[in-house]
């Protein structure tokens, strides 16, 4: 036996009644004290000691599961060497005695790691006993009462029905009931009164519109495109069927593989172009001077960071330039989620500075939506501009034989001619001043070849590294085997609300 150890023997070893739960108790430790040093962050790790990885400590001998005198991380927690001491003096971080106990004791009973409570699925758990049985309502209740009861509390008495119901209408339609609707439902004394209220407002469109209001707010959704002119979008039609969508109730995994990839279901419809918008909710920047490149990765960069932080609440921006110093998530698995969303086609999204688009603060691509009568207009004009233009062509032919004629002739046809490009010129600003009325709403749509991906070093648009396949971090549950073709969107959507995904349902 090492020399250094002995004096270790006397120490008295603490240990719990009941086994210890790596992310409740040892996760935090290690995570204040020691990965910094010793995590993921490879910049910042020393010694090539990884703690937060249990094959890696194992490999490296930090521990010896079930062996304390074995396990170096057992001498340097408790060591009075300034060198050898961990955590070190400089990291201005000390182990607390009861810390140093639980690792004593988890060391012994076998140094068992488990995977971050997120990242692990979900499963149902039966409601626990409690005792006042007669308070709960639902399932739910049964949860929320046995820590109640655990602190030794007790659940506060039932409100009033005035206050219930206002409470309802807030959460339900984001208004206020009316006097009327608040008397009807305080003297409304049938053993379903509540229900009744929940039914109504369920049904009101007013339901859509409060449900939507966390959705947009995650989504980035704005009237405008947030720079310099902050001209007027129209995503308000996107707006428009999240609405739709939640006041139909329609279930999750619809609702985020139409936003996901609604462009690439089979012969989409008008509604799923429109969900596809989602991703299309991005700052929109007509600078005069923006470089078309930079500004096509600013959009990319947003849409893997809002996808990102809605389906998963995962912050990935950081492995935009390196390996996540946090989250097990490196910048070659941030690029092949990146890659994506590579392929929109698109000249690239930099708004440009010219012609109706930019006026219409619209970006390609995307798809108009006139109403029956601003579409018969706009077909007369187009048909009354192209008989015109039809007309300027034999007489502008005719002109040119104007000159073997006499000179009366040839100044009638300049006359002509100048009359039909004056009614020509007024049908097309007659047309463009119609088409800046016709709303519409940007969507995401592939492009035919697949534009190559790659790391960008640092994140620079214009410092590209190795090329990169589209995939999924491998933390996570695998896609979807697609070896037979190239990975989409749609393979990405599934993959989000897949039963095996942890963080889509946590989320």
């Amino acid at each position: 036996m090492q020399m250094k150890y002995i004096f270790l023997l006397l120490l008295p070893i603490f240990l719990y009644a009941e086994p210890l739960n790596f992310n409740r108790d040892i996760r935090p430790i290690l995570s204040e004290n020691c990965f910094y040093c010793h995590g993921v962050d490879g910049n910042k790790r020393e010694g090539d000691l990884r703690l937060d990885l249990r094959e890696d400590a194992l490999t490296s001998g930090a521990f010896v599961p079930g062996d304390l005198n074995a396990s170096e991380l057992f001498y340097r927690i408790h060591s009075d060497d300034k060198d050898e001491i961990m955590p070190p003096p400089e990291s201005n971080r000390v182990l607390s005695a009861q810390q140093k106990k639980i690792l004593e004791q988890w060391i012994t009973e076998g140094a068992k790691y488990d995977k971050h409570w997120a990242f692990v699925a979900p499963k149902k758990k039966a409601p626990p006993k409690i005792k006042r049985t007669n308070w709960v309502r639902n399932p739910i209740d049964s949860f929320v009462l046995a820590k109640v009861e655990e602190k030794k509390l007790a659940p506060s008495p039932e409100s009033d029905k005035s206050t219930l119901i206002k409470r309802l209408y807030s959460d339900l339609i984001g208004l206020p009931p009316t006097p009327e609707e608040v008397n009807a439902f305080v003297y409304d004394h049938s053993a379903d009164a509540y229900e009744k209220v929940v039914d109504h407002l369920l049904a009101s469109p007013h339901y859509g519109e409060r449900m939507a209001l966390e959705w947009l707010d995650a989504a980035r959704y704005a009237d405008s495109n947030g720079f310099q002119q902050d001209g007027e979008t129209y995503q308000w039609i996107w707006r428009d069927w999240v609405v739709k969508a939640l006041n139909q109730d329609m279930p999750f995994d619809q609702f985020t593989i139409w936003q996901l990839a609604g462009d690439l279901l089979p012969k989409p419809i008008t509604e799923q172009k429109i969900a596809s918008g989602f991703n299309r909710n991005h700052l929109n920047n007509a600078e005069g001077g923006a470089i078309a490149e930079e500004q096509r990765f600013v959009i990319l960069f947003d849409r893997i960071d809002v996808t990102s932080t809605t389906w998963m609440g995962l912050t990935m921006a950081c492995a935009q330039c390196h390996d996540h110093k946090y989250d097990p998530i490196t910048s070659r698995e941030f690029y092949q989620l990146y890659a994506f969303f590579n392929n929109i086609d698109a000249t690239p999204e930099t708004g440009g500075r010219s012609g109706n688009d930019f006026k219409r603060g619209l970006q390609k691509p995307y798809i108009e939506l006139p109403s029956p009568e601003d579409q018969r207009q706009r077909d007369k004009l187009l048909a009354q501009t192209a008989s015109l233009e039809k007309k300027l062509v034999e007489l502008k032919a005719a002109d040119k034989n104007a000159a073997e004629l006499d000179n009366n002739e040839d100044k009638q046809n300049k006359q002509q001619i100048k009359q039909l490009e004056n009614q020509r010129n007024a049908l097309r600003g007659e047309l463009t001043n119609l088409e800046m009325q016709i709303p519409a709403a940007m969507i995401m749509k592939e492009r035919d070849e697949i534009r190559p991906a790659h790391i960008m070093i640092r994140g620079a648009y214009d410092d590209q590294g190795e090329q990169v396949e589209r995939g999924t971090p491998a933390f996570l549950p695998a896609m979807a085997d697609v070896s037979d073709r190239q990975s989409n969107r749609m393979d990405l959507a599934n993959w989000f609300v897949s039963k095996d995904h942890p963080l889509t349902a946590r989320v």
